[in-house]
Order: C-alpha cells, then structure tokens, then sequence
C-alpha cells in the first residue's frame, strides 16, 4: 500500500472512530431535580411528573435529589451550601414569594424566565396575584407548581362522632370547648409535631390570621400592623392556651406523625396544610374531616412550590424541558391531585380531584388570599428565622410579653417597622 493510500485510510478510519464515539457517548443527558419531596403524596407526586417527563425524554437520567425534612428546613442548607459552592442542581424546589426572591434572585443567582412564561402562555394562564409573587423588577423567576393552603384544620370524623362533637369549632371559644371535652375522654385536642421548629409557626400564623384578621395579619408584613398591637397580645395568649391541650410528645414528632395520632383516634385535630389530605390519601384514611382553623374562615392562607432555573445549571435545556412540564396542564393535573394542592392553574379539570380539594379549589376563588409566614411568602428569611427561633422559644417557655417584645424588636430589625 502506497504512503498516500495508508494515510488516507488512517484518516478515514479516524474520522469513522470519531463519528463513532459520538454515536456511541452522546453528550451527557441528566437532569437533576433537588427537593424535600419524600413522603406519601409529595413523592408521589413528584413521580408522577417524572413519568410524564420520561416519555419525552428517554434518554436523559433523572438524578432525584431529595433532602428530608418538613418545609425544607434541612434541605434548604444543603442547597445554599451548594449554590455558594457553584455547584447549583438543575432545578430546584423553592416556595415562590420572599424565600424565591430574597434569597436567590437578588442574590443574581437564577434565570430569568421570561421567554418561557411567553412560549407557553403562562402569562395568561397563572392569576395576576401568582404571576407578581414570582417576579421581581419586571421578570419571572419560577414557575409555580401548585397552590397549598396553610390555614386547615383536620379532624377524625369518627372520633367526632363517638366524643359527641357536632361539628368542627369555627371559633376559638368553641375550638377550647370541643378541647375540654377531648381532654375529659383523655385525649390531645390538638396533635402537634414540631421536631421540626417551622410547624410551631405554621400553629401561630393561624392563630395570627385567626385573631387579627386578613387585613390585620398582612398588616404585621408591612409595618401597617404593629407588633406590639393588644390583637398580638391576645394571639400569643391564645395559643398559650392551645399549648395545654397539645400531646406531651410534640417535641419528638413531625408534622405526619402528629397527623397519624388523628388518623389512629389519638388525637382530636391538627392544624396543618392541605398535604395533610395527601398523606391521608396514601394512608387510605376515609374519615378524614376538615374545616378553617378556628377563626380562619374566608380567609386563604396561601404558599406555592415553584422551580426555577439557576445560574450555571450544567442541564439547562434539560431544566428547561422540566419547567414547561411544570407550568403545563398536563404536568399540573398529574402532581396535584396526589400532592394534596391545586393546580396554579386556572384550567384544570375539577373531576380529577377529590372532595377536599374540590372545595380548596373553590375557596381559592372567593376567599380572600394572605401569604404563609412559615413557607416563605410573608417574610423574607432572614427575618422568618428570627420569629421561627422566638415561637420556639415561647413553646418552651410560654413568656407572652417576652415574646410579642422579641417579635417587636425583630419587626424593626427587618427594616419594615419604626
């Protein structure tokens, strides 16, 4: 063979080797998701969008990165530890309002959205009151997965029954009779768990909404309600009061594990989010009750899960792929009827979900709407960890006037009141 000859079929056989290795290694084909998506619905949920993901994207590996821990208490440290360390997942779950802006897009570190809320019609298809919280300066940052509400309390309808207890207390002087008359049979009226430290202020922004009222409660976010107001007073001694009737174990508990005393007859009520109805639906409990928590009535205390788009995802057409399915209705109707939410949405198709969240969604339509203090839409974080930190220490301690001085303080500090 001449020189000429071996040198071309060198280069052939080089070029087949390249174009082979391409065929063989395409570019690497992952999306990684990060959330605190563990239990029943939530996971359930969050698979049910993989699905749908997978049948459009065969190819790609979905690396699901969960931390648990109720409201992303411990999953958030891992995250700031990784977005500090230029090593942002491809997605990731964060509840839209201050915890989204504050922390992430002041901070530079997201994609702004814009070009897919227009592609996909979002603009026309979240309701204005969605479409602000997740904007800043004019861009979208996240897309909203779902709408849960906060301000619910849960019940046992059988255990209702059996104690004589007609109906759920719509107001705190009936919620503390309905409690004598569990504490006289020897059970907790309220099932607390709070291991983890957000559930104690998930309590007391009911309590808040319940006492002050809408206007009153988003009024502590602004400065046009001070803290030092007697309504706080009252609230605070409130819950003092609840605290009595709460199971002597709380410490040691979590949110679904407080739950499953209500489930099991153990306890009277919770007062919880609407992934209450979630977990109840994966435990297969059919007594489940629900009702505003006391005082709340006409009132939706409302937080969302969204996903936005870091700076410096190594998956970013990836993640893109996974924010359309997000925002769209298909990927809306699959999650939230097993995460126990509604969709953010507003035309999805009421038949695919059950009786509790039918009627959430028709709250969601008529009442009036204030933004979760413990899932990071009232607040931004900074100032949420300061009241977190107080309300734990007045679960402890039960010092009222401590406390509305330390929430007082904190106000001030966060730059909102004089």
């Amino acid at each position: 063979m001449s020189r000429k000859m071996f040198a071309l079929v060198s280069m052939l056989t080089i070029i087949a080797m390249i174009l082979g290795a391409c065929q063989r290694a395409p570019a690497e084909d992952k999306l990684e998701i990060f959330s605190w998506w563990t239990t029943g619905g939530e996971a359930a949920g969050l698979n049910a969008m993989y699905e749908i993901y997978k049948k459009d994207h065969a190819n790609t590996e979905i690396v699901n990165a969960t931390v648990a821990g109720g409201a992303g208490s411990n999953a958030q440290a891992v995250l700031a530890s990784r977005m500090q360390g230029g090593d942002p997942p491809d997605s990731f779950q964060v509840h839209m309002g201050h915890e989204l802006i504050d922390t992430w897009v002041v901070a530079d570190k997201m994609e702004n959205l814009d070009d897919l809320y227009q592609s996909e019609g979002w603009v026309n298809l979240f309701p204005k009151g969605v479409l602000d919280i997740v904007s800043f300066e004019g861009h979208y940052y996240s897309v909203p997965a779902n709408i849960h509400r906060a301000n619910v309390m849960w019940y046992n309808t059988a255990t209702f029954q059996q104690l004589g207890i007609a109906a759920a207390p719509k107001t705190f002087d009936e919620w503390f009779a309905m409690a004598e008359t569990c504490k006289a049979a020897g059970l907790p009226a309220l099932a607390l768990g709070d291991s983890g430290p957000w559930t104690s202020v998930h309590l007391f922004e009911t309590v808040l909404i319940g006492t002050l009222g809408a206007e009153g409660y988003k009024g502590l976010w602004t400065g046009a309600t001070a803290w030092s107001d007697p309504m706080v007073t009252t609230a605070l001694e409130t819950m003092d009061r609840m605290l009595d009737y709460v199971n002597s174990d709380h410490a040691a508990l979590s949110w679904d594990q407080a739950n499953q005393l209500v489930i099991d007859g153990k306890a009277c009520t919770t007062i919880m989010g609407d992934w209450v109805d979630a977990d109840n639906l994966a435990k297969k409990f059919a007594a489940s009750g629900w009702a505003p928590a006391p005082g709340n009535e006409g009132i939706y205390d409302a937080l969302s899960d969204s996903f936005g788009l870091p700076k410096g995802a190594k998956h970013s057409d990836q993640a893109k792929d996974w924010l359309r399915l997000v925002g769209s209705k298909a990927g809306q109707e699959a999650f939230n009827p097993v995460k126990g939410s509604i969709c953010a949405r507003t035309d999805c198709d009421p038949n695919l979900f059950g009786p509790y969240l039918q009627s959430a969604m028709e709250d969601w339509k008529t009442d009036t709407v204030v933004p979760s203090l413990a899932h990071g839409a009232a607040a931004k974080s900074g100032w949420v960890q300061t009241i977190t930190d107080a309300i734990n220490r007045f679960v402890t301690e039960r010092d009222v006037a401590s406390t509305q001085s330390g929430l007082a303080t904190a106000c001030v500090d966060a730059g909102v009141c004089k």
